[in-house]
């Protein structure tokens, strides 16, 4: 088993930083059946279209959702590189569950789009 390198918990983490807000500013959480996304990256060898979900905590409230994320883009990839792979991998899956759920995705798409136009394809 690998370990996962310190730089992708910091480019992950920076996505975070940079989606939650969109999450919370269009209500994506008002009224929804879950109080909180928790999503899992798995390393693999394909990028996966649609999340995997897990059904939401009655304890915690949280939807648990996955995604693989194919580890050949990971390697050697520098600071940049890794948070448009998680950003990718991030907005494809809370875009799916938002769909899903009926929430509010157009911030979302928006973002994907403008990452898109600049040459960092949610796809």
């Amino acid at each position: 088993m690998a370990r996962v390198p310190k730089t992708d918990f910091e480019a992950f983490a920076a996505v975070r930083a940079e989606l939650e807000p969109i999450l919370v500013a269009p209500d994506y959480l008002k009224d929804a059946p879950f109080s909180w996304v928790t999503l899992v990256m798995r390393y693999g060898l394909k990028n996966e279209e649609n999340p995997h979900y897990g059904r939401i905590s009655k304890k915690y409230g949280d939807l648990p959702l996955s995604i693989e994320v194919d580890v050949h883009e990971m390697l050697g990839a520098s600071m940049d590189e890794l948070r448009i792979v998680f950003r990718r991998a991030t907005l494809r899956t809370l875009i799916h569950a938002g769909e899903k759920y009926r929430r509010p995705v157009d911030a979302l798409r928006d973002l994907a789009d403008w990452a898109s136009s600049r040459g960092n394809s949610p796809s």
